[in-house]
């Protein structure tokens, strides 16, 4: 009997890796559920060379557009598209009715950054279908969390920057970088501007390389005002790479025009040094790689231009008078030069 009763409560092998199948499957579940939050962690990512833009397409208003909008315009719907746009971040300028150029350069940066729109066909027009698309919940996600509460993305393949402070934007805007070709200028530059120390604005013909390097920077320097640098005119320029400025420029066309700084418009030059201090990140995409691959580069130095040189002086005695001419071999210009007896001595070349 006792062996009959013993054999009864004997247990199964199921039951003797119960306990081992029901942890199993717990940590199978587990990490099922840790595979699928990887792979939603994984797609929130920025992995790519495109700005991270999350739209539910929610409408926030209802107002339709009875025509097609574009420069020169007024009305209530040009209204409504520049508070829009501000809404947004972008910087239509004043907020007044009117389709001046200030708004073609904020749809400008609109079409780019969430049409998708190659950055030389964009338009600054505003259509039916790109009104639904602006009035929807648009979001802008940073690409980086930066160590400043407030840094800069510039997106070099779009020609657009974004200022995001706690990871929000508080401006996004049209830009134009360097050409990425080499010039030779004759340039003036400021006093304490990098290759002038004298205390007077000075001249020279220099050659560079108009690169924009991608990487990570931060601003170190800023000027007031306009001045007159090796890279030519910036306003209220705000250093980052040397002599590479983010700067108001009259001229910010769709495609890269500048000797290597990031132009912005004039309007919003005014008011981007106070978004920015010392030691903020600034990061540049060039949609090759990420801008941690390429570290901190330095730009491209100029150099004198090789075509222009100086020959010793002369010293020839015209009337009464002594005159000293030196000849500039590769200079555009014709100098001349008067004796107080009205006598003449020109000089004059042509680039090679």
């Amino acid at each position: 009997m006792n062996r009959q009763h013993n054999s009864q409560y004997q247990p199964s092998t199921f039951d003797r890796w119960r306990p081992a199948l029901i942890a199993f499957a717990i940590l199978a579940t587990v990490i099922a559920i840790g595979v699928q939050q990887s792979e939603a962690n994984k797609s929130n990512e920025v992995t790519d060379t495109s700005i991270a833009v999350a739209s539910s397409l929610v409408p926030v208003a209802t107002v339709p557009l009875t025509r097609t909008l574009e420069s020169g315009m007024q009305g209530d719907d040009v209204l409504r598209v520049q508070q829009r746009l501000k809404a947004l971040h972008f910087d239509p300028g004043p907020v007044d009715g009117v389709f001046g150029q200030n708004t073609v350069q904020a749809m400008w940066a609109f079409e780019k950054l969430v049409l998708k729109v190659p950055r030389e066909q964009a338009t600054g027009v505003v259509t039916q279908s790109s009104w639904e698309i602006m009035q929807s919940d648009i979001k802008f996600m940073p690409r980086r969390t930066a160590d400043t509460a407030t840094h800069v993305e510039v997106y070099l393949p779009e020609q657009v920057l974004i200022v995001f402070t706690n990871q929000e934007p508080v401006l996004i805007t049209h830009i134009s970088s360097g050409t990425g070709e080499l010039w030779c200028e004759e340039v003036k530059i400021d006093p304490g501007e990098d290759g002038n120390d004298s205390t007077e604005q000075i001249s020279k013909r220099i050659c560079g390389e108009a690169v924009t390097p991608p990487g990570i920077f931060y601003f170190y320097n800023r000027r007031t005002g306009m001045r007159e640098t090796k890279l030519g005119s910036l306003y209220n320029p705000v250093y980052f790479n040397y002599n590479i400025a983010v700067h108001g420029a009259i001229l910010v066309p769709l495609k890269p025009a500048s000797h290597g700084c990031v132009r912005i418009p004039m309007s919003v030059a005014r008011y981007f040094p106070a978004l920015v201090k010392y030691g903020d990140r600034i990061f540049v995409f060039d949609g090759i790689k990420e801008p941690e691959q390429y570290g901190s580069p330095i730009p491209p130095f100029d150099k004198p231009d090789p075509n222009y040189t100086t020959l010793p002086t002369v010293t020839t005695l015209v009337g009464a008078q002594t005159t000293t001419v030196t000849t500039l071999v590769g200079a555009p210009t014709t100098t001349t030069i008067k004796s107080t007896s009205s006598v003449s001595t020109s000089t004059s070349s042509s680039t090679p």
